[in-house]
């Protein structure tokens, strides 16, 4: 599970492994796992995923504004709409890395997973 997510960071080039500047905040970082389950209850699969301690973060000082790519629910019916009025087909996905595809203009610096941090290296971010 956690290994897919590390390919995924150093296949995308999320982040580059740097000496952490001490004017800057550092953000820990922690593995968040969920078991998903079929219908009848079993274990369909077990899922990781890697998220930011994003409340240690100032604003105006280490971000200036959030943004969620969640999609409203009144645009969700009107695609689906026209997609009905066209006859069209409808496939479901699941992204994998949507966390690493994004952009920041700010400078953030987090700290290695734990259990993945490179030998030698332990004190970069």
């Amino acid at each position: 599970m956690e290994h897919e997510k590390i390919d995924g960071i150093e296949i995308n080039n999320t982040w580059d492994l740097v000496e952490f500047p001490d004017d800057k905040n550092c953000i820990g970082v922690k593995w968040i796992y969920k078991t998903k389950l079929n219908d009848d209850s079993d274990v369909e699969k077990y899922k990781a995923r890697l998220v930011a301690h994003g409340f240690s973060q100032q604003p105006s000082i280490d971000y200036n504004e959030t943004f969620a790519p969640i999609a409203r629910l009144d645009m969700v019916r009107m695609v689906l709409a026209i997609v009905v009025h066209n006859k069209w087909y409808v496939h479901q996905m699941d992204v994998m890395s949507t966390f690493f595809n994004g952009y920041s203009e700010e400078e953030v610096y987090v700290r290695q997973p734990p259990g993945y941090e490179v030998d030698g290296q332990e004190d970069k971010v």
